[in-house]
C-alpha cells in the first residue's frame, strides 16, 4: 500500500496570537495561541508538517513544485543542458537577460525559517518527554538548515536568524553573517541531529525525516559547500569532503543495491525512478513524495504528452552521453555512428539518453483509427522500437513505462521521431525532446492532474556521485572507489565499466573546461574528474542539480558560452521543417538562401560573438533591492 508524504495543515490555516495586557485585545480562552498551543507531540507534529512543503518550494530548482519547464526541469536549464522550445527561450545567463531583483529571488526568512523558530522556541516548556523534546528539535534543525543550505548557495553570505524575531529586533536589521560562518553552523545542526535523532517512525508515520534522510542532506550539503569553498578559493574545504565521505559511505552500507527496475527495458531501473506508482519499496529511495489519487495527485506525465511541454534537449548536451562501450563520442574506438541522422547518434549509446530524450523511430498510422498503427517497410525506422518495446495500442497503452510509438494525452499518435516545430503535440526545435517523467501507465486527461508515479526527494545515486567526487578531490579516488559508485551506476545502465588507468588526457577530447577567478581562458578538468562529472551530468539529468553545479566548479561559462544547436540535417529538410542551419563562421542562422549544403540545425545564435555570455556575479544570486531599502545594513553581491 503506498505511504503517503501529504501535506497536512492542521495549524497551517491558524493564526497563532499572543498574549497581551490590553483587555480588548485579549483572545478568548479557546483561541489557539502560543502559549496553548504547543503542549503535545501531536501539537508540534502538526505544526511542523507545512515545512516538509520546502520539498515542493520552487525557489528550490530539485524541487518538485511544478512539472515540465517550471519544475524540475528548470535547474538544469538554467545550466544550459535543455532549454525552452520557442525562439524567445534563450538562456538568460547565456545572454545575460536576467532581471534585477526587487523582491523575492529566493531571500525569504519568514516563511520557513520563522515557523521553524517559533516551534523551537516552546520545546522546553512543553509537556512533552524529554526524548520527544529531542525529537522536534532535530526536526527543526534538519528544516532549518535545508533552507539555509538554499539561502547559502544562492547568497553567500546571509543573516543567521535562529530565533523568533519581533519588529524591534536588532538581528532583523543586522548584517549578512560570512557564509563560511554560516555554513558552519548548518553543519554543526545536522551533525546534531543525526546524533539526536530518535525513532519516532510510529508516531510521525513512515517517508518522515529520520537518520538516512539527514544524512543525505549532509552528504548534498558538505560536497556542495566543500567544492565551492575549494573551487571559489575560500579555503577550509577539506573537512566538509571528508564529512562528505564518512555520510555517503554510511549510506552506502545500510543501501547496498541499487534498483533494477521491472519493465526489462534498458537501464529500466534508471528510467522508473521518476515513472514508478510506490517508491516505498524501491531499493536506494531515502525520502520520496508520495502521490495519491482524488488526494494530490500531479501532471508530469500529462504535460510530457501536449504541446505545453517545452523542455528540449541540445546538442552538445546529447554528445556528452558516452557509447555503451564506455568511451566518448570523439574518444579514440569509441564506434561512434556519426551525426548525420538521430538513428546513428543514438545507436549504441548510453540507454540513460533513451529514458531522457525519445529515441528516433517511425510509424504508419492506421487507415480510419488514428490511434492504431504499422511498421512501415523500412525495417530501420523500428530499431529502437525494438529496443524501447512497442506500444502495441495507443488506443489504451495500460501497461509499461516508455513504449514507441508515443501518443499525446487523447492516444493521438505521434507518427515519428523527430517531430520538429513548436505547435503540435510532442514536438521540439532542437529534434531532442525530452521526456524523463512519461509513461504509458498513468491516467492522462486533458488540463487536469491525475498522475499518481511518485517522485524521489534522496537517493543513492546522488549520494554514490557525491562520493566519488568528494573522493577524487581528496586524492583518495581509485579502482576501488570507482567500482563502489560509478560502476554500479554503469552496471545498471548496462554501458561498460569505468576503468581509472585508460582514463588519459587523450582520453576525451572535448573534455571541460573551469575558470578560475581572473581567467578568462579556462584550464581542463583533469581528466579522471571531468568523467566523475560527466557521470553525475548524465544519471542526475533532468532533476535540477545542473545549476547548482555548474556553480560550484566554476564551470559556467563553458557550459552557457557556447551556441545552442539541434539535429544534424540537409538543407532541405531542414527548410521543410520550418527550421535553419546554424553557420559557426558568423554565428548566427544561415538563413533560407545561405549556402550551406547542411548542418545543425539553428536554435539561439552564439552568445559570445553577440557580445554576450556568463558574467561571475551570476554566481550568486542578487539581494532584492527592497530587502537593502529596508535595511541599508545588508550588502549588495558584488556585480549587482
Amino acid at each position: 500500500m503506498k505511504r503517503l508524504f501529504i501535506y497536512m495543515a492542521v495549524f497551517s490555516g491558524v493564526a497563532l496570537t499572543s498574549c497581551n495586557d490590553s483587555f480588548l485585545e485579549k483572545s478568548p480562552v479557546t483561541d489557539l495561541t502560543e502559549e496553548n498551543a504547543f503542549n503535545s507531540y501531536d501539537n508540534f507534529k502538526a505544526f511542523m508538517w507545512p515545512c516538509y512543503e520546502m520539498f515542493t518550494n520552487n525557489t528550490i530548482r530539485t524541487s518538485l513544485a511544478e512539472f515540465g519547464q517550471n519544475g524540475q526541469y528548470k535547474g538544469d536549464m538554467d545550466a544550459g543542458y535543455m532549454e525552452e522550445k520557442y525562439e524567445s527561450g534563450y538562456n538568460k545567463f547565456a545572454y545575460q537577460t536576467v532581471a534585477s531583483a526587487a523582491s523575492g529571488n529566493g531571500w525569504d526568512f519568514s516563511t520557513f525559517i520563522r515557523r521553524i523558530n517559533i516551534m523551537l522556541s516552546h520545546i522546553d516548556n512543553s509537556e512533552m518527554k524529554e526524548d520527544e523534546k529531542e525529537h522536534w528539535r532535530v526536526v527543526g534543525y534538519f528544516f532549518h538548515s535545508y533552507w539555509y543550505m538554499e539561502l547559502i548557495d544562492r547568497f553567500g553570505d546571509v543573516p543567521w536568524i535562529d530565533q523568533v524575531l519581533q519588529e524591534d529586533s536588532p538581528e532583523a536589521y543586522g548584517k549578512r553573517e560570512d557564509r563560511m560562518a554560516v555554513a558552519d553552523k548548518v553543519l554543526e545542526r545536522l551533525q546534531w541531529a543525526e546524533q539526536h535523532i530518535g525513532n519516532f517512525t510510529s508516531l510521525d508515520g513512515e517517508n518522515t525525516i529520520d537518520l538516512n534522510s539527514i544524512r543525505a542532506a549532509l552528504s548534498r550539503f558538505t560536497l556542495r559547500e566543500g567544492i565551492w569553498r575549494e573551487y571559489h578559493e575560500l579555503g577550509d574545504y577539506e573537512k566538509y569532503l571528508e564529512e562528505c565521505v564518512r555520510v555517503s559511505e554510511l549510506l552506502m552500507k545500510d543501501y547496498p543495491t541499487l534498483y533494477a527496475g521491472t519493465d526489462g527495458q534498458p537501464a529500466a531501473g534508471y528510467g522508473e525512478m521518476w515513472t514508478t506508482e510506490d517508491l516505498s519499496t524501491v531499493p536506494g529511495i531515502i525520502l520520496y513524495k508520495s502521490y495519491v489519487a482524488g488526494i494530490n495527485p500531479h501532471g508530469a506525465c500529462y504535460i510530457e504528452h501536449t504541446s505545453s511541454h517545452y523542455v528540449e534537449m541540445n546538442q552538445k548536451t546529447v554528445d556528452l552521453y558516452l557509447m555503451k562501450n564506455g568511451k566518448p563520442i570523439l574518444g579514440t574506438g569509441s564506434g561512434y555512428h556519426g551525426n548525420k541522422d538521430m538513428y546513428a547518434v543514438f545507436r549504441d549509446r548510453d540507454p540513460r539518453l533513451y529514458h531522457t530524450v525519445i529515441p528516433p523511430y517511425r510509424v504508419q498510422a492506421g487507415k480510419g483509427d488514428y490511434a492504431t498503427w504499422s511498421y512501415t517497410d523500412n525495417e530501420a525506422d523500428r530499431e529502437y522500437i525494438d529496443i524501447m518495446g512497442a506500444n502495441t495500442s495507443c488506443s489504451n497503452p495500460g501497461i509499461g513505462m516508455k513504449r514507441l510509438p508515443g501518443q499525446n494525452w487523447s492516444a493521438s499518435l505521434v507518427p515519428e521521431i523527430p517531430r520538429l516545430g513548436t505547435g503540435a503535440f510532442v514536438t521540439c526545435r532542437s529534434g531532442y525532446y525530452v521526456w524523463k517523467n512519461w509513461n504509458n501507465w498513468e491516467t492522462n486527461f486533458n488540463n487536469g492532474n491525475l498522475n499518481t508515479a511518485d517522485k524521489p526527494i534522496f537517493k543513492m545515486e546522488e549520494v554514490l556521485l557525491n562520493q566519488a567526487e568528494a573522493k577524487f578531490e581528496l586524492g583518495a579516488f581509485d579502482q576501488g572507489v570507482a567500482d563502489n559508485t560509478i560502476n554500479k551506476l554503469r552496471n545498471r545502465a548496462g554501458i561498460a565499466r569505468m576503468v581509472v588507468a585508460d582514463i588519459n588526457a587523450d582520453f576525451d577530447p572535448n573534455r571541460g573546461k573551469y575558470y578560475p577567478k581572473g581567467n578568462d581562458n579556462g584550464i581542463l578538468v583533469d581528466p579522471v574528474l571531468w568523467e566523475i562529472r560527466r557521470e553525475r551530468i548524465i544519471e542526475l539529468m533532468g532533476e535540477g542539480f545542473g545549476i547548482y553545479d555548474i556553480r560550484r566548479w566554476r564551470m559556467a561559462p563553458w557550459f552557457l558560452n557556447q551556441p545552442a544547436t539541434g539535429l544534424w540535417m540537409s538543407k532541405e529538410e531542414a527548410s521543410a521543417n520550418g527550421m535553419t542551419l546554424y553557420n559557426p563562421a558568423t554565428g548566427y542562422s544561415d538563413g533560407t538562401n545561405g549556402s550551406m549544403a547542411e548542418g545543425y540545425i539553428f536554435l539561439f545564435n552564439d552568445p559570445i560573438k553577440e557580445g554576450k555570455g556568463w558574467q561571475d556575479k551570476y554566481y550568486l544570486y542578487q539581494v532584492p533591492t527592497t530587502e537593502i531599502l529596508l535595511n541599508p545594513e545588508l550588502e549588495q553581491n558584488p556585480g549587482w
